[in-house]
């Protein structure tokens, strides 16, 4: 999809953390620590008329067919038309969104939010014309209009993405008719998730301490990290021998995701879903390529951690229910109160702009802080209110982790922050392969601040552990998973057949591979190879590999700022002022890192090193 088409799309960019079933926690939540959903709409009935108004003016649209290369005023005018509409649309679409994730066993609430999609559909289908259209006037009288008529400026660059999209857009017709099926293309990402939150009976088990618990996707994230072994590799068992029962259903319908993304790339004349996904943002393949090379270069920088991990813990023989439970046990907690403190005092580094700008917004109502019952798990940050504010969900747990998602998400919103002020809406919209960057970095200065900072070297032994099985969740894992999607849609794309076991055998084969099974590092038991199914970053479409490429450049930014002080900072602060100016990684060439480059790859594994170096020099000590 063009830049002029993804405005349509603005409201869905939503940045993730955790995609499990909703809460089960309950209890009176203080006011302030609710999102204030007023900021976008006074009630539901204002909603409502904004949703009827934006859908007013599909007919609108359609009139400006084939006006276009009339003149530069007649395409400003359309292209003005879809700009405001996508933007009230994406206002619309994420009050609808938030307020359906406060409580998601609230029907009317659910309704809004498909009333929300349908929108979104409708306004797609009323702007299929446009990609074509553009093309036909052509690049010469296009580039002739945008001189001739300043106000054209803030849609050169999407301008500019519609004409290079050229040889992958089809006629009117045959968009018009795609456009019809969007929602139905999302179909199996919506039946995995009911099945995965909803329909799957999920086992009790009790624990070592006499305690029942449920291993859903929640009990199975917070048993894993348990002291007790046993009790780790019974919650494995008994979690992914549940998922077994339903690998048949879950590998249709994640082949079907697979075979209409391949059906689809070969509509548009690509030569596969990879080059597609690609082609979107403008990455050179080199990104893909170089960043798996140099992952499984460093896989003994991995294994070398798993060695670590077993050392610390006292196990003779990892194996992959051990790699949860953290290094060491802290006693501290870290509310919203304090973990907000913690936030600004370590973005100290930032300068003091940043950190009033942070300060300012976290004292407002952006935040929906604790978890409570029927909200939405995870984490998340929507940046689609363009006019108000970003906003931010969080499960606040009042522990480091905590502290850190907080972190996390505020970097997204502060990016959020920056590129509106700096950007028109057009613009202001930043790639997935740039999201990512502020968020890890802002994780990496809190790390280096809670080190620096720890009271005892078992609290400095904690944060440096966490700081390892960060890089090993996004560096190592998330390449891992774009492997394995890798390996489904070139098996698609050679006519191969993809059954639930199929999938199994392929993700094994990766599995044990990163965590050097075979050498005896960490011993992968057969039925865990079924750890595909639970991941819902399969319907994405070759999305995993932008985390593990966004942590390294933040590394590699973080870095320069570490070393160079304000120059890199306001280096910085210009690539995430630039929002979607530009293709990502021209923006990020022009912030110093080259993305296509062994480099800042190898950094990543450099740092990781360095990490356990320190834990090592620690525990020599005791």
């Amino acid at each position: 999809m063009t830049s002029i088409g993804k405005v349509a799309l603005a409201a869905f960019f939503f940045i993730f953390a955790g995609m499990a079933a909703a809460q089960d926690e309950a209890g009176p939540v203080d006011e302030k620590y609710t999102w204030d959903l007023t900021e976008l709409y006074p009630s539901v009935e204002a909603w409502e008329k904004a949703r009827v108004d934006v859908m007013a003016r599909f007919e609108e649209i359609e009139a400006h067919r084939g006006t276009l290369g009339d003149s530069a005023n007649s395409l400003y005018e359309a292209l003005l038309l879809i700009s405001d509409t996508s933007r009230e649309a994406a206002r619309v679409s994420t009050y609808a969104s938030l307020n359906a994730d406060e409580n998601v066993r609230v029907n009317d609430t659910q309704e809004r939010e498909q009333l929300s999609d349908v929108m979104h559909a409708r306004l797609g289908e009323a702007t299929a014309w446009l990609q074509p259209e553009v093309l036909r006037v052509g690049e010469e009288v296009i580039a002739s209009y945008i001189r001739e008529d300043e106000r054209l400026e803030r849609f050169a660059f999407g301008l500019e993405d519609s004409l290079r999209n050229a040889p992958h857009t089809l006629s009117d017709e045959a968009e018009e008719t795609l456009s019809y099926f969007s929602q139905a293309f999302g179909s199996p990402s919506t039946t995995y998730s009911m099945m995965s939150n909803s329909d799957i009976p999920w086992p009790t088990v009790t624990l070592s301490n006499g305690d029942e618990g449920v291993v859903d996707s929640q009990g199975y994230s917070r048993f894993r990290s348990s002291d007790n072994r046993d009790d780790r590799k019974m919650v494995f068992d008994a979690f992914w021998g549940k998922w077994l029962e339903y690998r048949n259903s879950v590998g249709a319908v994640l082949n079907s995701h697979i075979q209409t993304q391949t059906a689809l790339a070969k509509a548009r004349n690509y030569d596969s879903v990879l080059q597609r996904e690609l082609f979107q943002d403008n990455l050179p393949e080199a990104i893909f390529r170089t960043l798996v090379t140099e992952v499984n270069a460093a896989l003994p920088t991995l294994h070398r951690y798993f060695k670590l991990r077993a050392k610390m813990l006292g196990i003779e023989q990892m194996r992959y229910y051990d790699i949860y439970p953290p290094l060491v046990s802290l006693d501290k907690k870290f509310d919203i109160e304090t973990s907000k403190r913690i936030t600004l005092e370590a973005m100290a580094v930032l300068g003091a702009d940043w950190v009033d700008m942070q300060r300012e917004a976290m004292n407002q109502r952006w935040m929906h802080v604790y978890p409570q019952r029927g909200k939405r798990s995870g984490a998340y940050m929507s940046p689609g209110a363009y006019d108000v504010h970003p906003y931010l969900l969080l499960n606040h747990n009042d522990d480091y982790e905590g502290l850190s998602t907080l972190a996390h998400e505020w970097g997204h919103a502060i990016h959020t922050l920056y590129s509106k002020e700096n950007q028109p809406f057009d613009t202001s919209f930043y790639s997935t392969f740039i999201a990512e960057i502020p968020s890890t970095s802002l994780e990496l200065i809190l790390q280096d601040y809670m080190v620096r900072n720890a009271e005892s070297d078992n609290e400095r032994l904690y944060y440096l552990g966490s700081a390892l099985e960060g890089m090993r969740g996004t560096f190592f894992r998330q390449t891992m998973f774009a492997e394995f999607e890798l390996s489904l849609y070139e098996a698609a794309e050679r006519g191969e057949a993809l059954s639930g076991q199929r999938m199994t055998e392929l993700y094994g084969e990766l599995l044990k591979r990163y965590h050097g099974h075979d050498e005896g590092v960490v011993i992968i038991d057969e039925l865990y190879t079924n750890e595909w199914m639970f991941i819902p970053h399969f319907y994405r479409n070759m999305y995993v590999y932008q985390y593990a490429t966004s942590q390294t450049a933040g590394t590699a930014l973080y870095a320069s700022i570490v070393e160079q002080g304000k120059p890199a900072v306001d280096n910085y602060k210009n690539l995430l002022k630039a929002g979607g100016s530009d293709y990502p990684y021209e923006l990020l060439k022009n912030a110093g890192v080259d993305m296509a480059t062994p480099g800042p790859y190898r950094a990543v594994a450099a740092k990781m090193d360095a990490i356990m170096d320190e834990m090592e020099e620690i525990l020599s000590r005791r």
